[in-house]
């Protein structure tokens, strides 16, 4: 027979399952419809709005290199470059020039895979590559993207093999080292 602080216990759990069970699917909900479409880059770089307590100073220029080590899935947009159209959309939703934001992402290992054409994701991949679109319209807003030339070395990937608006460098290091001294900050993550 069950004492009563054990009938208690079971019944406490319970509850808690149930509470757990309904915040857990409330906050998922919540996550995905929070982000909507920005004004600059519509279809990618989906934002939420925030209660910002750090605010952004009127006369900000933004300067920020990113790094992308990492390909996307078949198929799939890479969400880090996604981010790069998150980052604009936000910055001007919240009073930022778009002409005060200056992005550029430097690509290396398998992520140089999605900087490429149609004609080599097909010889070399058997797909067609997810992230044409994000990557040209993301050039029509002064995004630089730079491919690791050590890396496209080893992939086989020719100067002609990239997107338009997408730029060989000598290597990763070099374009770091380079954008660093343009005055850019880097993104950590």
């Amino acid at each position: 027979m069950k004492t009563l602080p054990q009938t208690v216990n079971k019944i406490l759990n319970l509850a808690y399952l149930i509470l757990l069970t309904f915040s857990i699917g409330s906050h998922a909900e919540s996550g995905l419809s929070a982000f909507n479409p920005g004004t600059v880059i519509k279809d990618f770089g989906r934002i939420a709005a925030v209660n910002n307590q750090l605010p952004i100073p009127e006369d900000m220029k933004f300067k920020v290199a990113f790094d992308l080590g990492l390909a996307a899935d078949e198929g799939k947009i890479n969400r880090q470059i996604d981010t790069l159209a998150r980052f604009i959309n936000m910055h001007v939703a919240n009073g930022v020039k778009l002409e005060d934001i200056e992005l550029a992402m430097v690509v290396h290992g398998k992520a140089a895979m999605d900087m490429t054409g149609n004609l080599y994701q097909k010889r070399n991949k058997g797909t067609l590559n997810a992230n044409q679109a994000l990557i040209a319209e993301l050039t029509k807003h002064q995004v630089r993207f730079y491919v690791c030339g050590q890396t496209a070395a080893y992939y086989g990937i020719d100067v002609e093999d990239l997107l338009p608006g997408v730029n060989m460098a000598l290597s990763a290091l070099t374009a770091h080292a380079i954008l660093a001294q343009q005055g850019y900050s880097l993104n950590p993550f």
